[in-house]
Parts: C-alpha cells; structure tokens; sequence
C-alpha cells in the first residue's frame, strides 16, 4: 500500500511541476475578474470541478455548475472553466461553443493545448497528465484511466483557491468557515 501511494505521489508531483506557471497565474486571474464563474465537466474531472465551484462559494465568488437546476443564464463578464483532459468532451465543447456565442470568457483545463475546445478558449492551462487516452506524449502512470489527470487537477484547482485566500488575507479563512454549509 504504501508503494502504491508513494508512486501516486510522485506522479502527481512530477505532472504538477511541469505546468506553466504564467498559465496558472492568468487563470488565477480570470478567476478573480469574473463576473460570475461557471464550471463544466464531465465524470470524474466534472467531480473535480464540482469540488472547485463548491470552493470558490467558499471564497465568496459566485460560483455555478453547469447542468445544475439552478444555474443561471450565463452573460458576458461571466467566465466559463470547462474541464476536459482529452479537450474534446462533446457536452464540454457544446458548452464552451454557447458561451463565447454569449460573450463570456472561456477557460480550459486539459491536457491538449491543440483540442477542439482550446479553438473556443479565451486562456488554456494544459496540465501535462495521462489521460484515458494514454497518447504518445503523455507520462507514465500505474493509475488507471484518467486518475494521474483528476488528481492533478483536483490539487491544481485546491492551490488556486488557496493562492486567492492567501491574497485576501488573514480573515479569509474565518469567511470561508462562515460560507461552509450548516445544514449538516
């Protein structure tokens, strides 16, 4: 077990070390321009997007995912995060297709720089993982499927909210406590 996890660590690290940061600090900085944020993502990477938009609540953005029952019309000034580590989700492109007709900005997460959704993104921070896909440029990995891309993006999307918090300042963390649900 703990091999495993050991080897699990060092992927995720090494894929994290490669990404761009100018990339990481304009995303970060679409985030905090926005108007309101939507988030789009199918299976396990629509998980980790999810977990993001729960967060960016957190943080006291307004925060939406798409397919929701109660996500709103998005407009210009909104920002759309779509999340595809091939970059061709069909739903995901559909997505992003809508909202650059609509005059919103789009951001991609993937690992294709050269996808069908990077032609309808405004900024693409490209996280360099395996995919389901296991194309020739992509690390090795023991993890199944998609595994090395969602964690990756999920610690991605974590350092993202906390780069924001830290920027906030000390009374953030009492904020996002406040924020956190009660209902539980």
């Amino acid at each position: 077990m703990k091999q495993l996890f050991a080897q699990m660590n060092i992927e995720v690290a090494a894929v994290l070390d490669r990404v761009n940061e100018a990339e990481f600090a304009a995303f970060s900085e679409g985030i905090k321009g926005a108007a309101r944020i939507f988030v789009a993502g199918e299976g396990r990477s629509g998980l980790m997007g999810k977990a993001f938009a729960m967060r960016l609540m957190h943080a006291g953005f307004n925060a939406y995912v798409i397919g929701e029952t109660i996500t709103p019309s998005i407009e210009p000034g909104d920002v759309l995060v779509a999340i595809s580590g091939s970059g061709t989700t069909e739903a995901v492109l559909l997505y992003a297709n809508q909202a650059k007709k609509i005059g919103a900005s789009v951001m991609l997460i993937t690992t294709n720089r050269n996808s069908k959704i990077a032609g309808y993104s405004d900024l693409t921070l490209r996280i360099p993982a395996a995919t389901k896909l296991r194309l020739e440029d992509e690390p090795p990995t023991i993890q199944p499927l998609g595994n090395q891309f969602d964690q990756s993006l999920h610690m991605l999307l974590d350092a993202v909210i906390i780069g924001i918090s830290v920027e906030a300042g000390d009374g953030s963390y009492q904020e996002m406590a406040r924020r956190h649900t009660n209902l539980q």
